[in-house]
């Protein structure tokens, strides 16, 4: 027996060395190419690895495939694998959401499903590629169901603390899809609608403010409209004067992704127990500022389950920051209209304060869980000391966080909307770096009367991973 139990502790502590590795560092070989800029060996590499898409990481192959996709102007490739994510979602949330799966210890052995604001994002890019592809109708149907999967979350979780109700950027882009389509009034509601998300929570949860280009635009829909009352409203709260032109052109719509989103880490939470009457434990750690309440009873436990336990160790998901290079953007027209870039989403602030909300939601579950393991755990020690180290191990194996998540991401969005008279115009975009040094990147677009152009770059330059 005793020789087993050493044989089984040499295998599971190498077994532990190997699962340390964040989803991060195992994906160091796309991530390099994909940083870099290197985006066809970065699509090289996915195709190469495509049984990554049978496996339980499928959803972020999808994912990084899509957005792979997307850059290489790819628009209808790309929208087929973001389909498939979304096809995924939809299957996993009604196939793998049982008690069974919620009981796996460690959640990397489980098919990854996706953080709420990623679930969103697949209908951002989707409308994004169908702009792309002149199909503003197909475009409309994906930002509205933005607005619907963020309805099914936030009803899900009923009155637990949720910031990420509703999406300004894809309010604001709905806005200039209907307008792009003469919608006017559609596109006025649209557009109330993203300044009121951006003024009610942005602001406070996200550190966006309402982009200016919003308010002119908000402005002006009013005064297309002819709702004067709104147009007298917004002009003194913008402090901004309508004025009308007769501008025969087009108008071009630039969107600048910069940085990359953030990549999911984890961090030891160490948690005292106090007991309380009736089966209530509060697990907290004084300082990280964590006082969770838990109750026994409710989960059909008793106190005698948690034996003479005194503190648990608790592995908990983190988001570390990639701080873009770039700290702001310039575009020129023709080297005579210069315009600023206009920060519009925080993807970095809405992962964080998402992952956040999450935990504050799970947090108790994943205590409870972890609490009757660390009982067994003592409980085997107190008969067989070889057991019990044995079972500890697996503990601390089984014991991870969840450190996959969407890495494509971009940090933030950007964009700017600018009337261009018909015809070919030269532009230019300057990418102010942090180093002080420009970057230009130079476009060509061809301006059709009454025509909206819709166009994207991404900047992908970022810093390493910072806690």
């Amino acid at each position: 027996m005793k020789s087993i139990v050493n044989i089984a502790i040499v295998f599971m502590a190498i077994f532990l060395l190997s699962a340390c590795a964040t989803y991060y560092q195992k994906q160091t070989q796309f991530q390099n190419k994909f940083a870099f800029g290197h985006i066809e060996e970065a699509k090289k590499y996915l195709e190469n690895n495509a049984k990554q898409a049978e496996k339980k990481d499928r959803l972020l192959y999808f994912l990084d495939r899509g957005v792979v996709e997307h850059m290489l102007g790819n628009f209808q490739e790309s929208n087929y694998y973001f389909e498939e994510a979304y096809l995924f979602t939809q299957d996993y949330r009604k196939n793998f959401s049982g008690d069974f799966v919620e009981m796996v210890a460690n959640p990397m052995l489980r098919p990854y499903r996706g953080e709420d604001f990623e679930v969103v994002l697949i209908h951002f890019y989707k409308a994004l590629n169908f702009i792309q592809l002149d199909e503003l109708d197909d475009a409309l149907i994906e930002i509205r169901r933005v607005n619907i999967k963020l309805n099914e979350l936030n009803d899900k979780y009923e009155d637990k603390k949720n910031r990420y109700k509703q999406d300004a950027f894809a309010q604001n882009l709905m806005g200039m899809i209907y307008e792009a389509k003469g919608n006017y009034n559609d596109a006025f509601i649209a557009y109330r609608n993203a300044y009121e998300t951006y003024s009610n929570s942005y602001n406070e949860d996200f550190q966006v403010n309402c982009p200016d280009q919003l308010k002119k635009d908000l402005i002006r829909m009013a005064a297309f409209n002819g709702f004067r009352q709104e147009l007298e409203q917004y002009q003194d709260t913008f402090n901004l004067k309508y004025e009308r032109t007769d501008h025969t052109g087009g108008e071009l719509v630039f969107f600048w992704l910069n940085g990359l989103g953030p990549v999911k880490g984890e961090f030891s939470l160490n948690l005292s127990t106090l007991q309380g009457e009736g089966g209530m434990f509060t697990f907290a750690n004084e300082a990280e500022g964590f006082s969770i309440p838990y109750n026994a009873a409710a989960n059909n436990q008793s106190a005698a389950d948690f034996g003479d336990l005194n503190f648990i160790r608790l592995a908990v998901p983190k988001y570390n920051s990639r701080e873009p290079l770039a700290s702001s953007a310039k575009l020129y027209i023709d080297s005579t209209i210069k315009s600023d870039l206009q920060l519009a989403e925080n993807i970095n602030s809405i992962a964080k304060s998402t992952l956040q909300d999450r935990l504050a939601r799970e947090l108790a579950k994943s205590i409870g869980r972890l609490a009757i393991k660390q009982a067994t755990q003592a409980a085997v020690r107190k008969e067989n000391e070889e057991l019990g180290s044995l079972v500890s191990i697996i503990n601390a194996v089984t014991e991870k966080a969840d450190t996959r998540n969407w890495q494509s991401l971009p940090h933030s969005i950007y964009y700017q909307k600018l009337p261009l008279d018909t015809g070919f115009h030269q532009l230019k975009l300057i990418v102010n770096n942090s180093n002080q040094s420009n970057d230009t990147i130079n476009f060509e677009v061809n301006i059709q009367k009454g025509k909206t152009h819709f166009m994207s770059f991404h900047s992908l330059g970022s810093s390493m991973p910072q806690p």
